[in-house]
């Protein structure tokens, strides 16, 4: 497991319970899995599915949650793919077929399309190894965002009950966690619950005088880092985005008036880091999967304990420092109220009146408030101070991103952030899924100069490695040089890499190699294959370090006296990444001038001068 953990996802061990977990399930028993948001509950499934010879079926309830960890999980490396109404019959019926060739390890399904007869039928052509419910909480009337489709799920276990069940949730009391047991016949499956403590959280209450001005103050202290702010009113989310606007700030609306383009294009605005800061209903961000949003803003009370604790925990899921902000008036129940005394269902009304007054105590403690947020979930809270929280540390001073525990180079990691950003936006992917903040500032703290060490950074598995490693090691090789950061140079840098296992090559990259062989050219195999001479190079570079011996002795270079240049160039930055090397040269020298001599003293054709 810490294998796959490792090779896929870039860490090098399990989180508090997650290996507990994955052990469980791939001994193929059920299981009820309760951990915080960003707590790594996707890794509990992720996993297993990398390990079972069939197919991961995943039932997740939005279309935004579903494509961001299918983007994820492809940026990985892992091939998934989803089924939901975005896609048209051609579509599905591409997906469909790579998955009856098992070509897909992970399928994501919307609750409502499982309930479709033919989409049951599709799965009974398949070899299913586990079936993983995301957002459970969504099966329980007692839950916070309740959805009559994720009834639905009890099917599972009639029309598959081989296999196991895994539900995940990361809001559950006792109520709505029998509920989901009892739905989904979890009964001889085991529950496992995390500490839903998030230490790297600060909560506070701000009474709710002047909130607008106290909100443009704790923006203003984070420049360009991102921000959610809910508001109880689809009116108040127009108001506040246009006031920030109006202000200085970058900010967008959210809600659920808007037209599906608009909600989308706010969404992807802000995932890839265009705007900082979104004002949002409720209805935004069960499928935000954004590590690096630094602070949560309340302007309104919202309805219940759970929602609360949910839409907070979106803050800081990379675990670096981020604040919960709530600004608090008793007058905020009194709308709530209203629509209380409108619900017809009277069971329903006094469930949600009881969950609105857990919300106000919270709002009025003069205790720890991270206490009282686990004690809601079961949870016991020994320390007499948690150190972040304003009950506890009155007036505590806000706690910025780049203060972490350990120091970084703050001008490396910007130029970093900025290639990311480049590498994202070429990509058409949120930022984040390159690679996170905390990865990016081990970069900037470790200086990784070669394939090696940006292996052993935390985050770096081999897809991303294979990559995106060349772009940053650029930039960290060109920081370092120009800024005098010296690393040991042992070993030629223009050599192959030590060889791994052959069986790692891809198919696409095998043709290459083929064709090469038969001595056609590079221009030749570009042409014929339909790719550019870069990615052909790319393979050949690749085939190299899995050991492959190539011939390379009919591939042509401008002149030896510009491949001795570059070799020069090479030797003196003491790596073989191509922005050093071509600082060492004049304009005339290219990129692809460089990738295809560096090819040829890889291959050993020609002779290092």
């Amino acid at each position: 497991m810490i294998e796959l953990l490792k090779k896929h996802f870039g860490y090098e061990s399990f989180r508090p319970l997650q290996e507990e977990v994955i052990g469980h399930c791939i001994s193929g028993k059920d299981s009820l899995v309760l951990m915080p948001t960003g707590g790594g509950k996707s890794l509990c499934f992720q996993i297993p599915a990398l390990y079972f010879p069939g197919l991961t079926v995943v039932i997740s309830p939005l279309v935004a949650l579903m494509k961001d960890q299918v983007d994820a999980l492809n940026a990985n490396g892992i091939p998934a793919a989803f089924l939901n109404s975005t896609l048209s019959p051609v579509e599905i019926s591409r997906v469909e077929g790579l998955v009856r060739a098992g070509k897909i390890k992970l399928l994501y399904l919307a609750p409502e399309r499982f309930a479709m007869p033919g989409v049951r039928s599709f799965l009974h052509e398949l070899t299913i190894s586990l079936f993983a419910v995301d957002e459970a909480h969504c099966i329980s009337e007692w839950g916070h965002d309740f959805r009559p489709d994720y009834r639905n799920l009890y099917l599972l276990r009639q029309y598959f009950p081989g296999v196991p069940i895994m539900a995940l949730t990361a809001t559950a009391n006792e109520r709505v966690r029998d509920d989901i047991v009892n739905q989904l016949k979890l009964g001889e499956g085991r529950v496992f619950r995390s500490s839903f403590n998030r230490p790297n959280l600060t909560y506070r209450v701000q009474p709710k005088k002047r909130a607008f001005d106290q909100l443009l103050a704790e923006l203003k202290q984070r420049p360009d880092q991102s921000a959610i702010i809910y508001c109880f009113s689809r009116k108040s989310t127009e108001k506040v985005a246009a006031d920030l606007c109006a202000n200085g700030v970058k900010a967008a609306a959210y809600h659920a008036g808007l037209t599906p383009n608009q909600r989308t294009q706010a969404q992807e605005r802000f995932i890839r880091d265009q705007v900082p800061v979104i004002a949002a209903t409720i209805a935004f961000g069960m499928g935000i999967d954004k590590p690096d949003v630094r602070l949560v803003v309340h302007m309104d009370l919202p309805k219940s304990v759970e929602g609360y604790y949910q839409e907070t925990g979106r803050a800081g899921r990379d675990g670096l420092p981020s604040d919960c902000l709530l600004f608090f008036s008793l007058g905020d129940r009194i709308k709530h109220e209203y629509f209380i005394r409108e619900m017809e269902d009277l069971d329903a009304r006094e469930r949600t009146r009881s969950q609105l007054q857990e919300m106000v105590k919270y709002g009025e403690l003069r205790t720890c408030r991270r206490a009282f947020l686990l004690r809601y979930f079961a949870e016991t809270w020994k320390e007499s101070n948690c150190g972040s929280c304003d009950v506890c540390v009155p007036r505590a001073p806000l706690k910025p991103v780049e203060e972490t525990v350990t120091e970084f180079d703050q001008e490396l990691f910007a130029e970093l952030r900025a290639s990311r950003k480049q590498l994202a936006e070429a990509r058409r992917v949120p930022p984040y899924m390159i690679f996170g903040d905390k990865t990016l500032q081990e970069m900037a703290r470790k200086y990784p100069q070669n394939t090696r060490d940006l292996e052993e950074v935390f985050g770096v598995g081999k897809g991303k490695l294979t990559q995106f490693g060349e772009s940053f090691l650029n930039v960290i090789c060109s920081y370092a040089a120009k800024n005098g950061i010296q690393k040991d140079r042992t070993s030629s840098v223009i050599a192959p890499k030590a060889a791994v296992s052959a069986r790692a090559l891809t198919k696409t990259v095998m043709e290459t190699v083929q064709q090469l062989a038969r001595k056609e050219t590079l221009e030749h195999i570009a042409e014929k294959r339909h790719i550019g001479i870069g990615t052909v190079i790319q393979h050949l570079e690749l085939a190299l370090e899995h050991g492959q011996l190539l011939d390379t002795s009919h591939i042509v270079f401008s002149s030896d006296d510009r491949l001795a240049r570059i070799a020069e160039a090479f030797r003196k930055t003491g790596n073989d990444f191509l922005a050093p090397a071509r600082n060492r040269l004049d304009s005339s020298y290219s990129y692809e001038e460089l990738r295809l001599a560096r090819f040829l003293l890889k291959s050993g054709s020609k002779k290092q001068v």
